[in-house]
């Protein structure tokens, strides 16, 4: 039995993923920093298995994956990073200690979590990462985080080319805004999510489910094919531009 270790597994778009996965036959196991939600979201996905974890530690990211594999039965067939974090400051209001968290909880997750991968998963597979519309179109008020998310981009193109020859594959998916919990401060205020819509040329936000459907496909055997790419689940947003009325 092979299965996807999913960091962030408890949140909106980890817990889609593991639905998503589920639909296809595909078992998960789940990864949380707190043990908040982890056991009855892993429940209710059908998860394999859940374990809580700090991603900033290389030594609890590599017993996730050691955990995982014997759930697996030492066949770990892909990963996904649904770890982030949102900050909306300009650079002139964001302060050091806020631009080292957000790389942190972005960028250093997402490496630490790639080292691990590429270091355990012999068989070859599938490693997602997640980026943002923001690392690929100017927004406003968005320097600390989408410099972040660009890092990503830049992770995953990189680690695509070392590992091809290993079968391990490696994408990135770069979602609009999404409503999730950690969206909430502003899907929540009446102004913030129309504005945040009309950005959008579809329209609306984006569902956790639009993100998990993608993020399954790039998770199995149906990818065998696909590497180094970064796909804007976004509703337009990181490449149309259309008239707001």
């Amino acid at each position: 039995m092979s299965g996807v270790i999913i960091f962030g597994g408890s949140g909106g778009i980890g817990s889609a993923t593991a639905r998503a996965l589920a639909i296809h036959g595909v078992q998960s196991f789940l990864v949380a920093r707190s043990a908040e939600r982890l056991a009855e979201v892993a429940q209710s996905v059908g998860a394999a298995g859940y374990a809580t974890a700090d991603v900033l530690s290389l030594e609890q990211v590599e017993q996730v994956f050691a955990q995982a594999s014997a759930v697996f039965g030492g066949d770990v067939s892909g990963v996904a990073h649904c770890v982030g974090s949102i900050l909306l400051k300009p650079a002139h209001l964001t302060s050091e200690a806020e631009f080292v968290s957000v790389l942190q909880q972005n960028l250093t997750s997402a490496f630490l979590v790639t080292r691990t991968a590429a270091k355990t998963m012999a068989k070859g597979g599938s490693v997602l990462l997640f980026s943002s519309a923001a690392a690929r179109i100017g927004l406003a008020n968005h320097e600390a985080i989408a410099a972040a998310k660009a890092g990503i981009i830049g992770l995953t193109l990189s680690a695509a080319a070392t590992y091809a020859s290993r079968g391990l594959r490696f994408n990135c998916i770069a979602p609009g805004l999404v409503r999730t919990q950690m969206s909430e401060k502003i899907t929540s205020n009446p102004s913030a999510e129309a504005f945040s819509k009309a950005l959008h040329p579809l329209g609306r936000l984006g569902t956790p489910d639009d993100i998990g459907s993608l993020a399954a496909l790039l998770l199995s055997d149906q990818s065998l094919w696909i590497t180094g790419q970064v796909f804007g689940a976004d509703g337009g947003l990181g490449t149309l531009k259309t008239r707001v009325e």
